[in-house]
């Protein structure tokens, strides 16, 4: 039987072909590669959009497939199958990743798509792709917006049948807000979200001043802003990252210590570092409890739900004190964690580890370029209309030749030849007077079109003066982004904290002697007290940080209390408040501790001023937005924590309060329109604290009282007054501010109307802010910045000058 040949060896006529290879070469070569494609097609963001080529595949393929915020969600899996086949092949699995990220909020600080489903949290991961359901989130529509304009440049897909956008439009800079986090082969990123009202505030400032300095955009953003919230510790990392590329800082969570029982204190944890779950926290604590390297816990539940959000309760138990478990636990678990930043980004197609002034640049070039080419491709647009529109009316003026024209051909060709000779119309022209319907014939036609072609006159100059006046292109990109921050942005979450790392509650001992301090709460919102009872500084009540905007003394072991604008006095324990050391200057709040550490505020509801609940104090003024002054006395106050002060109407609040320190003070109410009204605080009788307080101020319609508070008689003082525009976003337009001493306004009765303390410049039409109290007086911006204040002057109802900053508070000497 003859032996069947093999399928394995080669043809008689087979000429091998082998090359003899370097192995040390091509591993060389296939590392570089495959080294390139993933720095380039996976791991790293543009410096533009802040998007890696898989998240904006899925954006531009979601706006491809109409899948806007008005339209229903559809399947994940529909979304990851199309961008899969047409874009990117690189399995399904890192696609659909992808596009979880891009809708969880706990990890973009403004999330680009709208999910429907179990996206999952922070320790567990989303449901499959057939059971969850996505579509585009408002913010994403900014992303893709003119990208039929030619505003990008198209390259094709990885099998040349489709194109794909190389760069979004990027209506807002998507890598500063949401950040980015990526590993290539030999470089990673690691970059941290921020506000987004912030950043455009610091692109608006730079389109003014291109050579403004870090110090100078740091004013406008001071750190990080992370969606989880929590606080950021130690600044001096921020600033190195901003400077070089590279820095660090440290998260904390926060935390409030409050009775989780009758008998029991208890720390309740509300807010966790970025990247940090709550079970990961949990886990941890049970291992050093097990382990008895941590003392003093008797339970921990996990309280946390959609409508209150997180929520870990750690019940201390009875002799331990609750600040030395919280520091422990900081040092002990992921409630206090590091973040390290590595802003690498490509930058023309390279790597570039870049500052928060090279960020910026790059953003700012982008939309310049893409505005540039979205104004020229709807000049031409708007050209290549009103050149049709130009050929429709010569066309309806003669109407009837037109008609006698195209009748009297033998076919369409001849009769666009002759129309183009009679009427010395383009080629372009003639075609579409030859397309035109029958019913565009009337009289109507020619009014519309002298209308539309007035009206294309009109945007092709302006679109022309764009172009030409690069001042008009810069404004134009300034005003949109406004607009983006106005839409799409929201308040901090993050609070920023200067300090060495060190917990503030270190400070705080086991056993604490009843001595004399004061209590101080901060522009800021920050909380604190002093441990000794020297008078504070008097230089207006300047902090090494922000303004003192209410002090009061206390002792140590005491109770003081909290006004607040829903008309709440709500009580608080000295001791839980961090202690700042002794100082000779001005005392540094930024070792205190936000408000709502300490206290539960209702949605909406803040902190106006502290108060003692001393029962041989003169009594506590509150004065509303409506214009009632009203006094209570301190033995009308109640035993409870938390209770009501006076009776407010609806849509009425408190707007001021003071704690009086003698019956003779002035009583001082500022109202919107530029009205001041001063008043002794004895024509103002006192009244049970249920009662709704009687006239303090007469009101113009639709006006609303600004400010309310008391002067002490035989000192010095000032009057603050800041006027600008309603209209404007806020924190970008800074107005006007004048300062005038106190003496320069006249008492009046109780009830009456006042006399005016500003006059209005054009395009001014309200007072932002007013504030009235001891000299010298003092401004801080929202950030705690220092503002100038103008030399006082004497004229009462004259103009003011332009603010350097926006002011977000004012304080004066508290003593």
């Amino acid at each position: 039987m003859p032996r069947r040949k093999s399928t394995m060896e080669p043809p008689e006529d087979f000429e091998e072909q082998i090359q003899d290879i370097d192995v040390g070469d091509e591993m060389r070569t296939s590392f570089l590669e495959y080294a390139y494609s993933v720095i380039y097609t996976r791991a790293l963001p543009d410096a533009r959009d802040g998007l890696k080529p898989v998240q904006r595949r899925i954006l531009y393929t979601m706006s491809d497939m109409g899948l806007r915020p008005d339209r229903a969600h559809v399947k994940s899996a529909r979304v990851v199958g199309e961008v899969m086949g047409k874009l990117h092949p690189h399995g399904d699995t890192a696609i659909y990743d992808a596009l979880v990220r891009m809708a969880q909020p706990w990890a973009m600080r403004v999330p680009l798509i709208d999910g429907h489903g179990n996206f999952g949290s922070q320790d567990d991961g989303p449901a499959a792709m057939r059971y969850t359901e996505c579509r585009m989130a408002a913010p994403a529509m900014a992303m893709t917006a003119s990208l039929d304009e030619d505003v990008v440049d198209w390259k094709p897909n990885y099998d040349s049948r489709e194109t794909e956008p190389q760069v979004l439009p990027a209506a807002f800079p998507n890598l500063l807000v949401n950040g980015a986090t990526g590993i290539a082969v030999g470089m990673a990123t690691n970059m941290a979200p921020h506000n987004l009202i912030e950043v455009v505030q610091a692109l608006r400032h730079m389109i003014k001043k291109p050579s403004a300095s870090l110090d100078d955009l740091m004013m406008y953003i001071p750190g990080p802003d992370l969606p989880t919230g929590g606080k950021i510790v130690g600044l001096s990392g921020i600033r190195d990252a901003y400077e070089s590329g590279r820095g660090s800082f440290k998260m904390r969570a926060t935390a409030r210590i409050e009775n989780v029982t009758p008998r029991r204190k208890g720390i309740v944890v509300t807010e966790l570092p970025y990247n940090v779950g709550p079970e990961r926290v949990i886990e941890r604590i049970k291992q050093l409890v097990q382990n008895k390297k941590l003392q003093g816990i008797a339970d921990l539940k996990d309280l946390t739900d959609r409508q209150k959000g997180l929520q870990l309760v750690i019940e201390v138990k009875n002799g331990f004190h609750p600040e030395a478990i919280l520091e422990q636990l900081y040092k002990l678990t992921p409630m206090e964690e590091s973040f390290n930043i590595n802003n690498v980004a490509l930058v023309d197609g390279q790597p570039r580890t870049l500052g928060l002034k090279e960020l910026l640049e790059v953003y700012l070039d982008h939309r310049y370029d893409v505005t540039t080419r979205r104004t020229r491709f709807r000049l031409t647009k708007a050209s290549d209309r009103l050149h049709l529109v130009d050929g429709l009316l010569i066309a309806i003026i003669d109407i009837d030749e037109v008609i006698q024209i195209v009748r009297g051909s033998d076919d369409a060709t001849a009769a666009k030849e002759r129309l183009i000779a009679v009427f010395d119309l383009s080629e372009v022209q003639a075609q579409y007077i030859l397309d035109m319907q029958l019913r565009r014939l009337t009289k109507f036609s020619r009014i519309e079109l002298e209308k539309e072609k007035s009206e294309l006159e009109k945007e092709i100059g302006d679109l022309t003066a764009i172009l030409e006046d690069e001042r008009l292109l810069k404004r134009l990109v300034s005003g949109e982004l406004a607009e983006v921050a106005k839409s799409y942005g929201t308040e901090r979450r993050t609070v920023l904290l200067e300090s060495s790392g060190q917990s503030v509650t270190s400070a705080v001992p086991l056993e604490v002697a009843d001595d004399p301090c004061w209590v101080l709460l901060s522009s800021t919102g920050l909380l604190a007290r002093t441990t000794g009872a020297d008078p504070l500084p008097t230089d207006g009540g300047r902090a090494k940080h922000d303004v003192i905007v209410s002090a009061v003394r206390g002792t140590a072991r005491g109770q003081i209390a909290v006004v607040t604008n829903a008309g709440r006095l709500i009580r608080l324990g000295v001791l839980d408040l961090p202690a700042l050391p002794p100082t000779a200057n001005a005392p540094n709040l930024q070792g205190g501790a936000p408000v709502s550490e300490f206290l539960s505020l209702e949605s909406g509801e803040r902190v106006l001023c502290l108060t003692t609940l001393d029962p041989d104090s003169p009594g506590l003024a509150l004065g509303t937005a409506t214009g009632v002054v009203k006094r209570v006395q301190p033995d009308h106050l109640s035993n409870r924590d938390s209770w009501e002060v006076i009776t407010l109407k609806d849509g009425d609040e408190v707007v001021g309060a003071a704690e009086l320190r003698t019956a003779d003070e002035d009583l001082v109410f500022v109202s919107n329109d530029a009205q001041l009204l001063r008043f002794a605080a004895s024509a103002v009788r006192p009244q049970g604290r249920t009662a709704g307080g009687m006239a303090g101020i007469r009101l113009a319609p639709k006006t609303r009282a600004i400010f309310f508070g008391a002067v002490p008689p035989g000192r010095d003082g000032s009057v603050v007054t800041v006027a600008g525009s309603l209209s404007a976003l806020p924190g970008t337009d800074a107005g006007t501010v004048k300062v005038t001493p106190y003496a320069e306004y006249p008492a009046k009765g109780r009830g009456t109307g006042g006399v005016r303390c500003h006059r209005f410049l054009k395009g001014e039409e309200s007072l932002l802010l007013a504030w009235v109290g001891l000299a010298p007086a003092r401004a801080a911006s929202a950030t705690g910045a220092a503002v100038n204040l103008p030399e006082p002057t004497g004229k009462r109802d004259g103009s003011g000058v332009l603010a350097s900053k926006p002011i977000d508070a004012v304080g004066g000497s508290p003593a």
